[in-house]
């Protein structure tokens, strides 16, 4: 019998690739082999017209600071968003001062993140917003103003043909924000994996997973060009295929699955790359998700590097597909029940009506009426200057609760064997901007014993490993001064 491989890794985006880069940092004797069923790797979520591409810092989502019911807001979540983006910045530094990652410019670039508000009520909230997190030590440098001429020089395009209004608006602006390029980055970790001996195999689609006498996995799979079969034998496994992880964790067998379903969202963009229009706009403008929509749904208008070449994007606008990815199966929906995960989805379904007319509404909608939607935001947007640009297909998490039977997660959540030896990961948003985090938590569940001993070249790479920099004044101011150099990021 062949011996396993140390690390097999299902799924070629950029949580695959984390993880497989901090394996070969920390392990570099260990053998990791990589399988992406597709022809390339970041071809599905991790693709950058496929999401936003935002570094999600909680500097402009106002979903991670909801208003309590007295008006109250909290900026904990907010706090955790950006402590986890952090992460992810000093090991992108980490990694470019090392020479494994390219240039900073070839996946992320300084692109200032802002929140636009309408209306006395969303302008009360967003003002309460800026004095709970201007204190704050990540949030350094946020700026506030209901001023029409400072919000016209921030972003031109939300000011044209509203100078003269009277309606109330508000803007906050953090000069710090990023939009980060993750297939460019995606690829560029695969590529140094390849480098120091992982195997990363493309056309492979993983078939099976079973739990082995010897505590290893036997992994099916079958080559998509020429449809071969073949097994491998993997000491530990992470699936990290996006919107199919339910499906081959179900597969495994393992009982820490059961009860959890995914409910599918897909989307679609408006893009120009009108050279005068993408001029006038260098910035992530973020505002309030209508009724019923899910956060992952929040209009934005954003300017993308993408191969070095800046368009803006608004959006997103949701759709609907039964596949749980791009390029999945129309029996992805169906082929997920299970006796232990029917009740929680329908009860998912039952409870979050105003979901399902959100969604309806999105599909009956035209382009012109998208278009519409954009100027809310843009008061000047033309039809013709704008193009739909279908985005990724997004697994929102069900699963179910004591109290309420079933409910629906907007967020990621890692589900892992009680031994350790699989995890995946499940659900969208903040994701790909937190898979440092997300990873290292990974690390810790999935090899307690080794854990320990990993700590200096934890810290070697991520300087604030096992602390919080919020807390620590000096310690934040540093950190984001070094990651921005390293990066070539405003400060």
């Amino acid at each position: 019998m062949t011996e396993p491989v140390d690390v097999l890794l299902i799924g070629g985006g950029v949580m695959s690739a984390t993880l497989g880069t901090f394996i070969s940092e920390l392990e570099p004797d260990w053998t990791i082999e990589v399988y992406e069923r597709l022809g390339d790797v970041a071809l599905e979520s991790s693709n950058a017209w496929n999401n936003a591409g935002t570094g999600h810092a909680a500097l402009c989502e106002l979903n991670y600071m909801p208003a309590a019911a007295d008006g109250s807001v909290d900026p904990a979540k907010a706090i955790s968003i950006n402590e986890q983006f952090q992460l992810s910045r000093q090991f992108w530094a980490s990694l470019v001062e090392r020479g494994i990652l390219d240039e900073p410019s070839t996946f992320i670039n300084s692109t200032p993140h802002m929140t636009f508000v309408r209306g006395e009520k969303d302008v009360a909230y967003l003002k309460s917003r800026y004095e709970a997190l201007k204190t704050q030590p990540l949030f350094a440098g946020i700026e506030y103003s209901e001023d029409s001429r400072v919000i016209n020089q921030w972003a031109p395009l939300l000011m044209q043909k509203r100078l003269a209004s009277d309606e109330p608006f508000a803007a906050t602006r953090v000069p710090a924000g990023t939009d980060v390029d993750f297939g460019a980055l995606t690829r560029q970790l695969f590529d140094n994996l390849q480098h120091r001996g992982g195997r990363v195999v493309t056309d492979r689609q993983v078939t099976g997973l079973k739990k082995l006498k010897d505590g290893t996995w036997e992994v099916s799979w079958r080559n998509q060009v020429g449809r071969t079969p073949g097994k491998t034998r993997a000491r530990f496994v992470f699936v990290g295929a996006g919107g199919w992880a339910i499906k081959l964790l179900q597969k495994s067998g393992i009982p820490e699955i059961k009860g959890y379903g995914v409910f599918p969202i897909g989307g679609q963009w408006l893009k120009t790359s009108n050279p005068s229009l993408v001029a006038q706009h260098r910035a992530k403008v973020y505002s309030q998700a209508s009724v019923g929509a899910p956060p992952m749904s929040v209009p934005h208008l954003d300017t993308r590097v993408v191969d070095g070449e800046t368009s803006l994007l608004f959006g997103p606008f949701a759709t609907f597909s039964p596949k749980f990815l791009k390029r999945g199966s129309i029996f992805d929906i169906i082929a997920q029940v299970r006796p232990g995960n029917l009740w929680p989805m329908l009860k998912v379904a039952i409870d979050n009506p105003s979901l399902i007319r959100y969604l309806v509404g999105e599909l009956l909608k035209s382009k012109k009426r998208k278009v519409d939607s954009l100027r809310t935001f843009m008061p000047t947007a033309k039809d013709d200057d704008w193009i739909l640009l279908n985005a990724g297909q997004r697994a929102q998490v069900m699963k179910k609760d004591p109290d309420k039977g079933g409910v629906l997660q907007f967020g990621t959540e890692v589900v892992s064997s009680a031994d350790g030896t699989i995890a995946g990961l499940l659900g969208a948003s903040p994701g790909a901007s937190t898979a440092v985090s997300i990873m290292l938590n990974i690390l810790k569940s999935s090899f307690p014993d080794r854990i320990g001993d990993w700590e200096g070249t934890l810290r070697e790479l991520i300087p604030s490993y096992g602390g919080h920099l919020n807390g620590d004044p000096d310690a934040a101011r540093q950190s984001l001064a070094h990651t921005a150099s390293s990066l070539a990021l405003k400060a």
